[in-house]
């Protein structure tokens, strides 16, 4: 079959009536996450995956998968989508990739035109959508082709890259970084070894035996973190909520922004596609390549509109690649990314590249969902811009206890033991501490759920060996991609040794 055939396949699975309703309410959802600052895609994502996993409950297997991870892709980009609103109406970023388009998106809004600066960031975010879709089918079929040649040695040395990438720039301190990597690796030894059945560290406590839970952790360290981070340091700082005239851009602003919308596309979605760089890098390098570029640099800053039409659409152009190695390789390129890995595997779908052969329902389901997902965002994005100023109001008071109540329900409904209610709540206050001391949050999550099959990897490849470490480097992929692992980590120290600033990514 053809990848062609394959998409229109895909499109009569985004195509069923619950589809096409679950691709509705997570871009809905996701623009709602992206424009209440603080929460994030990471946040709602992880928030989400218990509400789908009831919503989806009596679907058969492969089709509740298809429709949970619609859903929640839907919250991802429409999260990027809705950072920019926060960022240009009130100069706060609703996530960490739309802190660029404060510079200039604010600006515009104190000039009065806030309408066209959200209007072009929503039409970037449109077609750097498209393009990054594109590229998603374009290349999807070939990469898994190429990683089905991979054996356990190179996956090893694969999954090692993805810990060493994200590890590598998340957060501004990147010994801070590789510790909670460390530590996401310890929590993933719990339970029951696969291979030769002994408990590990599971304290003869049978409740331990199964592991702990991914869903439990992600929503306590992100949801319920950020509540705590809300309640105890009174985040109640408002800013003026700039004021909104015309909607729709000018000629002139479309003449503007079509170049730095395309460029913005293309950058983002090639740094969207290395595991760890993220939609902040991109939406950096979006804004530094059209200052490079722009005969008038000296407006930026000041309300150019290529300074909002380049980072958003690298954003969510990133948003777009992060899925290809996520999807190909198995290997989550950003904190987001893994929270959907941990969702994939929760309905025992691998992701890898076995994913387009075994499960061709959910992969080609997704990709054609996205595209539809763009439309609708930029059906909602443009009429419903002062619809959308107006959650930014919403009080704190109501807000905060709706994420609580949605995390409780959410993870007893998915696993049923008071235990996992306690390590909610005891992750999130670790989750409000970290965040509160600058460790990154994002490693953790991501060692979690590559921890396990890092370790089964390495297993085989020794067992192949007969316990010969030098399986690793004799194969030349797995050499290769450790050697990319250790410049990941070892090229910014380098840097910072010679004094040199580095862009870290927060986490998209």
């Amino acid at each position: 079959m053809s990848t062609l055939q394959f998409l229109m396949d895909g499109f009569g699975v985004a195509f069923q009536w619950q589809n096409i309703l679950f691709a509705f309410v997570g871009v809905l959802i996701g623009t709602a996450v992206g424009v209440l600052p603080g929460i994030g895609p990471m946040s709602g994502v992880a928030l989400l995956i218990p509400v789908t996993a009831t919503l989806t409950a009596g679907l058969p297997p492969e089709a509740a998968a298809a429709s949970s991870i619609i859903l929640l892709a839907g919250v991802y980009y429409g999260a990027m989508y809705g950072g920019s609103t926060t960022s240009i109406l009130l100069n706060t970023p609703g996530e960490s990739s739309s802190v660029v388009t404060t510079l200039d998106g604010y600006q515009m809004a104190r000039q009065g035109r806030a309408g066209a600066a959200l209007s072009i960031a929503a039409i970037g975010s449109f077609a750097a959508g498209i393009i990054s879709l594109i590229g998603l089918v374009l290349l999807a079929k070939p990469l898994s082709n190429i990683a089905l040649e991979f054996g356990p040695a190179e996956y090893f040395s694969l999954m090692l890259l993805g810990l060493a990438a994200v590890s590598g720039l998340a957060g501004k301190s990147m010994t801070k970084a590789l510790m909670m990597t460390v530590f996401g690796l310890m929590l993933g030894t719990i339970g029951i070894d696969a291979v030769s059945g002994i408990a590990r560290f599971t304290y003869d406590l049978p409740i331990l035996y199964s592991g702990l839970e991914f869903l439990t952790i992600a929503v306590g360290l992100f949801a319920l973190g950020e509540v705590f981070k809300t309640v105890l340091e009174r985040d109640q700082e408002e800013g003026a909520i700039a004021k909104i005239g015309r909607i729709l851009p000018t000629k002139q602003d479309l003449k503007d922004s079509t170049v730095p919308i395309l460029r913005g596309s293309f950058l983002g979605f090639f740094i969207g596609v290395l595991p760890g760089a993220g939609a902040t890098l991109a939406s950096f390098f979006s804004y530094i390549t059209e200052k490079k570029f722009s005969k008038t640099p000296e407006k930026f800053g000041t309300g150019a509109i290529a300074g909002v039409a380049g980072p958003e659409s690298a954003n969510n152009a990133a948003s777009g690649g992060a899925l290809i190695p996520l999807l190909t390789l198995g290997i989550p390129g950003s904190g987001t990314t893994a929270i959907l890995m941990g969702a994939l595997i929760m309905y025992n779908i691998q992701p890898g590249p076995l994913l387009f052969d075994d499960h061709p329902e959910v992969a080609w389901g997704l990709i054609a969902s996205m595209f539809v997902g763009n439309l609708m965002l930029l059906v909602l994005n443009m009429p419903l811009v002062k619809v959308f100023a107006k959650i930014i109001q919403t009080p704190k008071k109501y807000l905060l206890p709706i994420i609580i109540a949605i995390s409780f329900f959410g993870v007893y409904a998915v696993q049923y033991t008071t235990f996992d209610l306690y390590l909610l709540l005891a992750c999130g206050v670790l989750g409000y501490l970290l965040v509160r001391n600058d460790f990154p949050v994002a490693p953790l999550v991501l060692a979690l759920v590559l921890g396990p099959m890092i370790e089964n990897n390495m297993r085989r490849a020794l067992t192949i060996s007969n316990g010969d470490f030098s399986i690793f480097a004799t194969k030349p992929i797995s050499l290769v991609l450790l050697i990319v692992a250790a410049a990941w980590l070892l090229v910014p120290l380098l840097l910072k040794f010679k004094g040199r600033a580095i862009i870290v990514n927060e986490e998209d």
